[in-house]
């Protein structure tokens, strides 16, 4: 599979249109090769370099239909609507995306992409760690896009 995002490149600076400082809108992400026998897929935004213990989840949509081949620019925080799937609780406990906001110097954010072998049937608001859980031993295959953001605005 891969992953991709009309908003920024593979390595390079998310726009601060998506991030806590601009609109904190959901970037578009989209997929090719979803692999044969897809029953849902996952994504999970997450910052490693975070200063808490675990990195912070930005956010987290599964049982997307297989079907799809992206993920629309501002999705709406809700937790669950036609031609998506589910969001769960992002980090900062809310449903859906929460754009990048670092306390300072620049932070790494991966999107990583689970294409599974099952639907999770989670609860709407699950977190990263229950979905995680429930996607063991159903990952057919995973596709990442890392992008990166410093703060603009002084602390």
């Amino acid at each position: 599979m891969q992953l991709k995002s009309s908003a920024f490149r593979a390595g390079g600076t998310i726009p601060v249109r998506y991030t806590y400082e601009g609109e904190n809108v959901s970037p578009e992400f989209s997929w090719t090769e979803t692999p044969a026998g897809t029953k849902s897929l996952a994504l999970i935004l997450h910052d490693p370099d975070a200063p808490r213990e675990g990195g912070f989840t930005h956010w987290v949509v599964y049982d997307i239909d297989p079907s799809l081949k992206q993920i629309d620019e501002n999705t709406p925080k809700q937790q669950k609507f036609a031609g998506l799937g589910a969001q769960g609780r992002n980090d900062s406990g809310h449903i859906g995306y929460m754009g990048p906001c670092p306390p300072s110097e620049t932070h790494r954010y991966i999107a990583r992409l689970f294409a599974l072998d099952t639907e999770l049937n989670l609860k709407p608001d699950a977190t990263h760690q229950e979905v995680e859980s429930a996607m063991q031993e159903h990952i057919l295959d995973k596709a990442a896009l890392m992008g990166t953001y410093v703060k603009k605005a002084a602390a």
